[in-house]
């Protein structure tokens, strides 16, 4: 049983760094319902899981785009600290926030995405 766990959780996590590689972001969307839904576990901790999953996973795929000559570190500096005090005010809200609506609110942005690549870009 600990064996498919674990192998549930490689595979979740693979998943989700193919994606953030692939796309340059997004393998949260992809690991918080694989978290939820797949490992079972609870909202809030798979919200939270997955932040402390797509950190390394971001700074690894900034490693090779940086590496790769496709990242303006100059450009990205004010997004890293808008980014970091978003972050800081989000993980302070997060407690407070009733789970159905932070799930309905992941949805619609979800939902956001998808229409925007789909159809805006």
């Amino acid at each position: 049983m600990k064996e498919n766990r674990t192998l549930r959780a490689v595979v979740s996590g693979a998943a989700a760094g193919l994606v953030n590689g692939f796309f340059g972001g997004g393998g949260g969307m992809l690991l918080v319902p694989l978290l939820s839904r797949w490992l079972k576990l609870g909202d809030r901790k798979a919200f939270a899981t997955s932040v402390a999953v797509i950190l390394p996973l971001c700074v690894l795929s900034s490693a090779v785009y940086l590496f790769r000559g496709g990242l303006d570190l100059s450009a990205a500096l004010p997004y890293l600290l808008g980014g970091s005090l978003g972050g800081i005010l989000g993980g302070k809200l997060f407690k407070n926030v009733n789970m159905l609506w932070l799930r309905r609110g992941f949805a619609l942005l979800i939902l956001y995405a998808g229409l925007r690549a789909a159809f805006f870009t």
